[in-house]
């Protein structure tokens, strides 16, 4: 039956034609823009509580700052990581109309999630001594404990919201979660002013009401699944498929978590060498900027990669090899025209976009020295932001651990090291060994994407979810 139905399918749609490209445009477009509010309103959550703790005092903006970095690298990353699994199972499973299993596939995922928080809250627990042995600050370093305690509530609730957020992302239904994800700002704003300053809490009030957000998020989306007629066929929860839905998610999600956390650490690490540099303060100030920029613009682009995800996993499910290819050629589209202006537009700017994060002259002036690298950084990462999006869909997130590890770990941390300690390039040094690394991975992800064979990844993916298998032995051919 699939043979036929991929044979039809590649009779029908051998070529992306105008018409296929036009309505595959929109259909990513619809996507893509409310998924990448829903990633920025999350990441909101966090930024306003460091801002108004850091309105408290230059102790409180520190210890915020690191236990934020710290809690986001050991514990809320790491969920976002395995997550990344229901990307791939929940997807195809979606498009392929087994819905009893994408049910099952989402309960599983946090199961799975619950049990793993728990090692992580013990290690925030007792974060200030690491961080006194690595020559932080002790002030500083309790400061950030007792925050990243308050936040232990915050990751308990991420294991619940994540799946939820990846559970209506699969059947793209954008809107309850935009909708959710607003709200929530806009309760979490005023509750944290009134837990910080009116409740007199302090940078704890902060750091609770991150965590009392994030529950009324889940409860928001939780409600509407319960209730809403559309997530019917999806909600059910079957006990006699559960384990084996356990099973097949936890097989994806740690590869998918590697992806992620290999990425992310190496950013934190280049962070924590440039405070060794002589000048730390212009070097890491210069640094950050860098890194926020290229977060923020992460947000954008992570839109199209997680509409690329699901187009494709939808897709592979339902047989078709042929439109999931077209998926990539949309995705790359959209993400390189939006790359190139942005880039465009800093580069004719760099001389003043220092001044939207310092108006020292000093941190000015080297922004501007290294804007050329923020801007072929953002085109690059544009392309392994969306090609990573589409191994996540396909499943083959062992591929991307693999690629993520020699790009950052074996290239960009080492080039890194000797262009900033040995070449005394400082932080542009830094910077340049990221490029680098980012490049490696793009390229990979180029190379790989050009030699997957759809009509086999479709086969593949039928067989994972009406057979249970989750073969991660796949060739490229």
């Amino acid at each position: 039956m699939d043979q036929a139905l991929l044979h039809k399918t590649e009779d029908r749609a051998s070529l992306l034609t105008w018409g296929a490209f036009v309505e595959e445009l929109k259909k990513m477009s619809s996507l893509a823009a409310p998924l990448m509010l829903v990633a920025m309103t999350l990441y909101l959550l966090q930024v306003v509580s460091m801002m108004m703790a850091g309105h408290l005092s230059a102790l409180s903006l520190s210890g915020v700052s690191i236990a934020t970095s710290f809690t986001n690298v050991t514990g809320f990353s790491l969920v976002i990581g395995l997550a990344g699994g229901l990307e791939t199972l929940c997807g195809q499973a979606y498009g392929a109309g087994q819905y009893k299993k994408f049910g099952s596939y989402t309960y599983g995922a946090m199961i799975s999630l619950i049990p793993i928080c728990l090692p992580v809250s013990v290690l925030w627990i007792f974060m200030d001594r690491i961080q006194i042995a690595i020559g932080i600050d002790s002030d500083i370093s309790i400061v950030a404990r007792k925050y990243a305690i308050c936040l232990v509530p915050a990751l308990f609730a991420n294991a619940i919201l994540i799946p939820l957020l990846r559970y209506f992302q699969c059947q793209s239904m954008v809107l309850p979660m935009l909708l959710s994800n607003c709200a929530t700002v806009c309760i979490h704003i005023p509750l944290c002013w009134a837990l910080v300053y009116k409740w007199e809490l302090g940078y704890i009030g902060a750091a609770l009401a991150i965590g009392l957000s994030y529950w009324l998020n889940v409860f928001f989306l939780a409600l509407y699944m319960a209730f809403s007629s559309s997530c019917e066929k999806t909600r059910g929860l079957y006990l006699d498929d559960i384990f084996s839905s356990i099973k097949e998610f936890l097989h994806i999600a740690f590869p998918s978590a590697a992806m992620i956390c290999l990425e992310w650490w190496t950013f934190e690490l280049l962070l924590l060498l440039a405070g060794l540099l002589p000048d730390s303060k212009l070097e890491t100030s210069v640094l950050s900027v860098c890194l926020t920029t290229v977060s923020l613009h992460y947000y954008v682009q992570y839109g199209i990669s997680a509409a690329g995800s699901t187009r494709v996993s939808n897709e592979l499910g339902a047989g078709n090899p042929e439109i999931a290819r077209g998926v990539v050629y949309v995705s790359l589209i959209l993400s390189t025209t939006e790359a190139v202006i942005v880039s465009t537009a800093l580069f004719f700017c760099r001389h003043i976009f220092g001044y939207a994060f310092s108006n020292d002259k000093g941190v000015v002036d080297y922004v501007a020295e290294v804007a050329p690298l923020i801007c072929l950084s953002i085109i690059m990462d544009s392309f392994q932001i969306v090609l990573s999006g589409i191994v996540r869909g396909c499943g083959w997130q062992h591929i991307g651990a693999f690629v993520n590890l020699g790009a950052y770990d074996l290239v960009a941390a080492p080039i890194a090291v000797l262009l900033c300690f040995v070449a005394h390039l400082r932080a542009k040094g830094l910077w340049i060994g990221i490029l680098t690394g980012t490049t490696v991975q793009a390229t990979s992800y180029v190379v790989i994407t050009a030699l997957i064979n759809w009509k086999k990844q479709a086969s593949e993916a039928r067989k994972r979810i009406f057979e249970g298998t989750c073969s991660t032995n796949d060739e490229l051919p």
